[in-house]
């Protein structure tokens, strides 16, 4: 295992390019027998889907998939219409010439116990978690330094305050194309990360060294749009690997059939994604890249409805933050260091949180996952209908209890309230995204991040004003009102999800 995570790092990836190829080898570049077991000899009709035959001529309407399953090795050849001799690829919607690539020999995987689709999977969630972990201290880091950048750059706190913004709005706005691009087959996730990550590095030595205000908001702007992949792509990264229909397959697949191709010095060897790959043209990739995100949210009410609801508990956590300085300076006179210890609620309301929603997975959800391993969506949400009354509760409790008559632990027990509610939506409303529109997941990750990154970049802005001219009581009770109104959201999905996701054109309909 360990010498995969070396071959599979950036390192590796180096070492076998300047090798040729000789160092860190995959399974079947070293095993002389093993590499003859991925090949299917069968006809390349086995791996073309085809669509309804109601699918539009024109391509105008056809919907992008996110992923391709890799094909089965029980397929048999595919019966093709006689009155349409081509059909369309699932990978980008266009053409695909069912006779092309006709006596070709398909890679597939060995099956379930294939070391490249079930190894490392718990070291590469850490991985995966801990660059997202990255992407979001980045943001929340800043907010020490603002009186600072205040002072060096001469600003007002509303101009230092864009350097948050600008942060927020780049990672906002990165996965709406690293995203879908990594869905790519010949491109695929890996690239993504260590592409994006190096130079997120990089950009942080002229933001530390910015010689004047723009320049420092121009590459925090960056570093946000650059260190954005795992925000959504790391969902579907983490997808592909705990589903049963090994949706990471296109370009590990992709690849390796080229490596076959180079051992074997066999140009007849060939996998579906690479297939679907040839028929893509730059229009196409450009509609994966640009278009489908956007598309998906705007266009799929369970998209919209969700997106609208995480992107708002997204926004009040960042208003909400903006009166804990006026809370524990200036009615507590807490300095900057215990100001911090202030947020040590949110990390208890965290844990506690987690110990009863694992306990709810377990004993709970895990019976009601049928013999496929699958789970119906709408089972998902429970936690986000619990989840959505700690909102109002924490929001109520913090701002009343915020004043210099009641001692300053009931502000900080009301705060933990929040992570609760957080906690609990993401942990409901991301995986019932995922679970309903399985093939769509990077970029219905990408939509969320969009819009609950404009929320959180804009709301800052007029955050303090607010709570100033409001005061804290009266200007958290209007931010829990607004959380009030969302409670009927998981419920209304719970009830109809299923009916709504039939008449979808995109989300699942089996199960």
């Amino acid at each position: 295992m360990v010498w995969d995570i070396i071959r599979d790092s950036t390192f590796g990836h180096l070492v076998r390019l300047a090798s040729k190829g000789k160092y860190f080898q995959y399974t079947e570049e070293h095993d002389s027998l093993l590499w003859k077991n991925f090949i299917k000899e069968e006809q390349s009709a086995i791996i073309t889907q085809h669509r309804d035959s109601n699918t539009p001529e024109d391509g105008s309407e056809l919907p992008l998939r996110d992923t391709q399953r890799p094909v089965s090795t029980a397929s048999s050849r595919t019966q093709l219409p006689e009155e349409d001799s081509t059909q369309r690829s699932e990978a980008s919607g266009v053409r695909v010439d069912p006779e092309k690539g006709r006596d070709k020999h398909v890679i597939d995987w060995l099956g379930q116990d294939d070391p490249d689709s079930t190894g490392k999977k718990f070291f590469v969630t850490f991985e995966v978690c801990f660059l997202t972990f990255n992407a979001y201290i980045g943001s929340a880091i800043y907010t020490a330094g603002i009186v600072a950048v205040m002072r060096v750059f001469n600003v007002s706190q509303v101009a230092a305050t864009l350097g948050l913004t600008l942060y927020v709005a780049g990672y906002g706005l990165g996965p709406m194309v690293w995203a879908p691009m990594s869905e790519v087959p010949f491109i695929g996730r890996n690239p993504i990360y260590i592409g994006t990550l190096f130079v997120f590095v990089m950009f942080q030595i002229p933001t530390a060294l910015a010689s004047n205000f723009g320049m420092l908001l121009a590459f925090r702007f960056l570093t946000g749009l650059f260190g954005s992949p795992a925000l959504a792509t790391g969902g579907a990264s983490i997808a592909d690997m705990y589903t049963s229909r090994k949706q990471a397959s296109t370009n590990i697949l992709y690849r390796r059939t080229r490596r076959l191709r180079k051992i074997t010095g066999n140009d007849r060897l060939t996998c579906k994604p690479e297939i679907m790959a040839e028929e893509m043209t730059g229009k196409d990739i450009a509609l994966m890249v640009l278009i489908r995100p956007i598309s998906l949210n705007f266009t799929e009410p369970m998209v919209f409805l969700l997106n609208l609801y995480i992107a708002l508990i997204y926004g009040l956590l960042y208003i909400w933050f903006e009166s804990f300085p006026i809370v524990f300076v200036e009615i507590y006179g807490f300095n900057l260091g215990q100001e911090g210890l202030a947020f040590l609620g949110l990390l208890i309301g965290a844990l506690v949180t987690l110990v009863g929603l694992f306990s709810w997975l377990y004993f709970y959800q895990e019976n009601q996952f049928n013999e496929n391993g699958e789970l119906q969506p709408e089972k998902r949400l429970p936690p986000a209908m619990v989840g959505g009354f700690f909102v109002p509760i924490c929001l109520f409790w913090f701002g009343w209890s915020a004043c210099p008559s009641i001692h300053r632990i009931m502000p900080i027990v009301g705060s933990g309230f929040f992570t609760v509610a957080a906690f609990l939506l993401f942990n409901a409303v991301l995986p019932y995204l995922s679970d309903a529109y399985p093939e769509y997941t990077a970029s219905v990750f990408a939509s969320n991040d969009l819009m609950r990154s404009a929320f959180g970049a804009g709301f800052p802005l007029f955050a303090n004003a607010m709570y100033r001219r409001l005061g804290i009581g009266w200007a958290s009770s209007t931010l829990a009102f607004l959380g009030i109104a969302f409670i009927p959201i998981p419920y209304v999905l719970y009830i109809y999800g299923q009916r709504l996701r039939q008449m979808s054109r995109h989300a699942r309909k089996d199960i």
